[in-house]
């Protein structure tokens, strides 16, 4: 690698990394203004989402202009490759957090429900897959970024839980339907977010290792196969 070509790529880590930082603080925003009811904290989540767009466009613009200049090739290639697949989902995960705002503004103007139903549970998960997968890719951990692969199914299956409830209350209490479909809608965009956590983790696996994973199976954790 020139030294030239070596300097560019310290910086793009630097600048996937800053995004990654501002995409995480976003979405811990967004679910503590829905948590609070806090539409002060919502609006300004929306309204500063033009940072997390600027920089994704501008990261891609690097990532082309390394190909372009340079052609890297074996592992810089997979670092330019990882980088321009992670931006885009770090941008859509910016966008969840806007997504979720959206909806604690529209809660803010209802009047409050209770809901029995351990939606903590899921925000906690997703959450934390995020995180160990934005520190898989700080440490180039691939065991953590496979561990935030075999998770997502616990994800998907308190979604699905959600969809029931949120299908019974409504039959219950038609009168806070759009209530109810606001916090499904939020269930939603949290396991997005883990989708995309357990995407940033497979882009990880493959910049480590040089292998895609990505149509591959996963297993629940403690299973004697879960390195492989």
């Amino acid at each position: 690698m020139s030294k030239h070509l070596s300097t560019e790529i310290e910086k793009l880590k630097i600048r996937i990394l800053a995004l990654a930082g501002l995409v995480e603080t976003q979405i811990h925003r967004a679910v503590k203004s829905l948590e609070d009811l806090d539409s002060e904290t919502a609006q300004k989540i929306i309204d500063s989402d033009f940072e997390i767009d600027q920089a994704e466009v501008e990261i891609e613009e690097e990532c082309l202009k390394i190909l372009a200049l340079h052609q890297p090739v074996a592992i810089d290639l997979r670092i330019i490759i990882s980088a321009l697949k992670i931006n885009i989902d770090l941008e859509r995960i910016g966008d969840l957090a806007v997504n979720i705002a959206e909806r604690t503004l529209f809660l803010c103007d209802k009047p409050p429900i209770n809901l029995s139903f351990d939606f903590a549970e899921i925000r906690r998960k997703s959450l934390s897959m995020l995180k160990d997968s934005l520190d898989s890719l700080m440490r180039l951990d691939a065991d953590l970024a496979k561990k935030v692969r075999n998770s997502d199914d616990e994800v998907d299956q308190i979604n699905r839980q959600m969809y029931l409830y949120i299908g019974a209350e409504g039959k219950k209490k038609p009168d806070q339907i759009d209530s109810l479909l606001s916090y499904l809608s939020v269930s939603r965009h949290l396991e997005r977010v883990a989708d995309y956590a357990t995407n940033i983790a497979e882009d990880v696996i493959y910049l480590v290792e040089g292998i895609i994973v990505r149509h591959k199976p996963t297993f629940p954790e403690g299973h004697p196969k879960i390195k492989q």
